[in-house]
């Protein structure tokens, strides 16, 4: 099972986010971690994320990435050092709008 991190920035988008936002990004949020999981559990060998979830670097900052959960949502993240022995650990950094992203 994936572990996981919030920054403060990520704690208060996520407040701000209307409840409809928050349920969506939570089923986005499922979807991810199975995703992990698979990975993790070594049954996926190449990108891990099922297409929908648009992963990918955000360009110009190395080692954050963004995960799109709704039309104009997105998340970033960034993976941390694993906590637990063969767990994905991800640090959540922001959440919002495309306005999050540099």
């Amino acid at each position: 099972m994936p572990t996981f991190d919030k920054a403060d920035s990520f704690r208060r988008g996520y407040k701000q986010l209307s409840r409809q936002d928050q349920q969506r990004f939570l089923a986005a949020l499922r979807l991810f971690i199975e995703d992990l999981e698979a990975r993790d559990a070594g049954r996926v060998s190449r990108a891990p994320f099922r297409p929908g979830l648009r992963v990918k670097q955000v360009r110009g900052n190395r080692g954050v990435w963004e995960m799109s959960w709704a039309p104009d949502g997105r998340a970033t993240f960034a993976y941390g050092k694993q906590i637990l022995e063969g767990a994905t650990h991800i640090i959540w950094l922001d959440i919002g709008g495309h306005e999050i992203l540099p």
